[in-house]
């Protein structure tokens, strides 16, 4: 553990007793985070005087905990993470994300969960200094599919920023904070295996699953991991995934589902909390903010309310501020606004 002089010495930043490395050499930052995390371009910006690295882990069986500041405005490239994800909680300073389509900027209080299976750029700028927790990509995976009571085909895909001040997200912060400080006490809760480490590291995947928003959430429900999903829910589910962009009817659906409308609304709400329809309308959204995102050259909110089957406008724009606060057109604009070398 670290020694103090006295009570006006500094604070000894988080996880001390377990740094991997402490330096002014760029080349050095980058080999070593490298061992532990994926090779990766490291530029300071703006020369490299103020440049200061140090990198802190402990690891677990499918998570580890992690401190990393570099000191000077700092840009971080390491394409497609492709082994873990990685939840990185603001200390201090600012971060500018771009992992997949999503760009957005963190700050203490905000987190941001970077996918491994799409391509991330990030600038850390001059002070920031966070937690990251290193999510193995499949522990992950196989959690979520016991989350859902079923199989996870497609990649977990986390989007936007998590905010940490209020419900499930700051219930998440908490936790990692309190793992955290409990690890610079001397009792470190992971890394030691035993059925409490695995149970704690559950507890974080569950937190993320629960708290952030991604490509799964509709299919949480309710009424707990515990419960098993009946047939004709999960056969509603399929079909309106695979014509998301098509005109549905209650009927159509429950037609392949093999029960009647009445029914499949039933189950809808006592096992997902919602409708099949809404459960349609929602995962629309959902396309349509991920291609507002991308902006790709050209694109308008227009042609995505059309692509994805929203042809009253006014409605639409609506739907999506409620769902994400913002407007379609403003979506857009900050997509291809942010300049994240600036």
């Amino acid at each position: 553990m670290p020694s103090t002089t006295g009570p006006d010495a500094p604070a000894a930043p988080p996880l001390a007793a377990y740094q991997t490395f402490a330096t002014r050499d760029l080349d050095e930052a980058r080999e070593k985070v490298a061992r532990i995390f994926c090779p990766h371009r490291l530029d300071s910006i703006g020369g490299h005087a103020g440049f200061s690295a140090r990198q802190h882990h402990l690891k677990g069986e499918r998570l580890s905990l992690n401190y990393i500041d570099y000191g000077s405005k700092t840009l971080i490239a390491p394409g497609e993470l492709e082994r873990f994800y990685l939840l990185q909680i603001p200390l201090a300073g600012a971060a500018m994300i771009a992992n997949g389509p999503d760009r957005y900027a963190t700050v203490p209080g905000q987190a941001s969960v970077l996918n491994p299976h799409l391509p991330t750029m990030m600038i850390w700028g001059e002070g920031c200094s966070q937690l990251l927790v290193q999510i193995d990509r499949q522990a992950m995976q196989d959690h979520l599919a016991q989350a859902i009571g079923g199989r996870a085909d497609r990649p977990l895909t986390f989007t936007g920023a998590l905010d940490l001040t209020r419900g499930p997200g700051e219930a998440l912060g908490n936790l990692v904070r309190h793992l955290v400080a409990e690890a610079d006490a001397g009792r470190a809760p992971i890394g030691q295996g035993g059925l409490l480490a695995r149970s704690i590291e559950s507890a974080i995947l569950t937190g993320l699953i629960e708290a952030h928003s991604h490509n799964y959430q509709r299919l949480l429900g309710r009424s707990g991991a515990s419960a098993a999903v009946p047939r004709q829910v999960r056969l509603a589910e399929e079909f309106i995934m695979a014509h998301l962009s098509d005109p549905l009817t209650i009927e159509a659906v429950a037609a392949v589902a093999g029960v009647t409308p009445r029914a499949l609304q039933i189950a809808f709400r006592s096992f997902r909390g919602t409708t099949p329809l809404a459960f349609w309308r929602e995962e629309r959204l959902g396309r349509a903010h991920r291609d507002l995102t991308a902006a790709a050259p050209g694109l308008t909110f227009t042609d995505v309310a059309l692509r994805w089957g929203f042809q009253h406008f006014g409605r639409f724009a609506a739907l999506y501020a409620a769902r994400f606060g913002q407007s379609p057109s403003l979506t857009l604009r900050r997509a291809r606004g942010a300049d994240f070398l600036d």
